[in-house]
């Protein structure tokens, strides 16, 4: 069985592979000096981001501090939900498991040198964030008291209204959950032993992790099925809960090293130009490491994160947009930071255990690096423990988002309660599979390899919407800019039905 697994998830691989690295396959384009290093989709993302951030005047430096007003002081009303549970929610599934194991296998690929090309794609993913969240918002629908859209909204509304167009991408983000489910219940699963594990000293039995099995299945079941306003209220408890222990022993685990500071941002900055031969030595794996790790961890340019944007009740398009482009900041530019300050400051691949280090799993590697850094301050087995808490609710929050925005999309394609319920058991499914394939030892990275050529599959429909809906944004960023009444139909020149109802509402 895991033969077979592993030979279906090899051509997953290949199928990412060829996409995130075309066209660096070939003779003639690996001749062009630099460029020839850097993959297509590579070019496409980061220049895709720097193209808006130049458009936009840098929203994303501009209207930082308007966007955290807006978090903390925006309230829902009685239709949609708040921007700070939109964010939450949408903090969900980007502070998930990508901020430690993306992030660990980016350094151990690329080198120190991944996190600086993590840091340029975030800063200009930012731009890009703004735009799609207000894209999300400007087309999004009300169905009944709740407020629906995102990607196959937007993409439905910009491709000519066709019924088939939102149907297929709704499809397409059906696809890219059950691509990503199998890797979020293998993360929680492990998690949950490696507590067990550090706790007791031993490692646990195969029973114990059945046991564990039943309780994760029992309570997704319990979750999803009590439909969107339930899993809000469980991640608005558990995204900031877990965010800030998180930070707060890391930060504890930075301060203890914070003499090493100075050669992390060294080590960062020069490598991220000429790489160590141990990392494969050149520009275009650093680079091609970072971004793709930064991406699957932040999302931006994905549209996966478009749907919690459009069912926030802002006052404006562009409020949410500026809320979404803070989630990249926080995902990249803090956590994913504090975590790979960890793993390069360890320095374990330049010691004489550095070949068991590269041979351990990304999460063990993790362990390892705050033991190394620990050095007897605090307890390793209660960093482990915590750590690995905050890692298995991570990967919780962030399979409860894939699941709750899988079913939004299905209600895009039809009301009918028969296909709703065909796709939550066919997403339970996958996500017992790839729970099934940790109790039976199986590798972690080729389930990896389908959340990468999910990932890839969203940028590369996502991305061309959102040039096609840019002129739409510049017009409403203009409105929102200028402060001059309220956003309707009138401002973009053509029907926005739900937006209108908010104006009549405000007279």
């Amino acid at each position: 069985m895991n033969e077979w697994i592993g030979n279906v998830c090899s051509v997953f691989q290949q199928l990412a592979d060829l996409i995130w690295d075309f066209p660096t396959n070939f003779d003639w384009y690996r001749g062009i000096p630099i460029i020839g290093e850097l993959p297509f989709i590579i070019i496409f993302l980061v220049g895709t981001g720097i193209y808006f951030s130049l458009k936009l005047g840098f929203v994303q430096i501009k209207y930082f501090l308007r966007g955290i007003k807006n978090l903390m002081t925006g309230k829902s009303s009685k239709r949609g939900i708040s921007p700070l549970a939109s964010f939450l929610l949408s903090t969900a599934m980007r502070v998930g498991p990508g901020n430690i194991l993306g992030v660990t296998g980016a350094v151990s690929t690329g080198g120190p040198g991944a996190l600086f090309w993590m840091w340029l794609s975030a800063f200009f993913g930012m731009a890009t964030a703004f735009v799609e969240s207000t894209l999300s918002q400007i087309y999004k629908d009300r169905q009944g008291d709740d407020y629906v859209g995102g990607l196959p909204c937007y993409g439905r509304k910009l491709l000519g209204g066709a019924t088939f167009v939102g149907v297929a991408l709704s499809l397409l983000y059906i696809v890219y959950a059950i691509l990503c489910l199998p890797a979020q219940g293998f993360n929680t699963l492990s998690a949950m032993v490696a507590v067990v594990q550090h706790a007791s000293g031993s490692v646990p039995s195969t029973t114990i992790s059945w046991v564990f099995f039943a309780l994760l299945t029992g309570l997704v079941i319990f979750t999803i099925f009590g439909g969107l306003k339930r899993v809000i209220k469980i991640t608005n408890v558990l995204v900031p809960i877990m965010a800030v222990i998180y930070v707060g022993i890391v930060l504890v685990i930075i301060l203890m090293n914070l003499d090493r500071l100075p050669w992390f941002f060294y080590a960062v900055v020069t490598e991220a130009f000429q790489p160590e031969s141990i990392f494969g030595g050149t520009l275009g794996i650093a680079l091609s490491q970072g971004i793709k790790r930064g991406l699957m961890s932040n999302e931006a340019g994905q549209g996966t994160l478009s749907i919690p944007a459009a069912v926030a009740d802002a006052k404006h398009p562009c409020e949410q947009g500026l809320i979404q482009s803070i989630g990249v900041f926080l995902d990249t530019m803090i956590i994913c930071t504090m975590t790979g300050f960890i793993v390069v400051m360890s320095q374990l691949w330049l010691t004489d255990a550095a070949t068991d280090w590269f041979e351990m799993g990304r999460l063990q590697k993790f362990l390892a690096s705050c033991g190394a850094l620990t050095d007897g301050g605090i307890s390793y087995e209660v960093v482990a423990i915590v750590l690995s808490l905050c890692f298995g609710t991570f990967a919780f929050t962030s399979l409860l988002g894939f699941l709750s925005f899988s079913e939004i999309s299905v209600k895009e394609i039809s009301q009918s309660k028969i296909f709703l319920m065909a796709i939550r058991f066919l997403n339970l499914l996958v996500l017992t599979f790839g729970m099934a394939t940790n109790i039976a030892g199986f590798d972690l990275s080729a389930l990896w390899n389908l959340s990468d050529l999910a990932n890839v599959i969203m940028v590369c429909f996502n991305l061309p919407l959102l040039y096609l809906g840019f002129g739409k944004v510049q017009k409403t960023y203009k409105h929102f800019t200028d402060g001059k009444g309220n956003f309707n139909s009138e401002t973009l020149g053509e029907q926005l039905p739900v937006w209108d109802e908010k104006y009549k509402q405000h007279g």
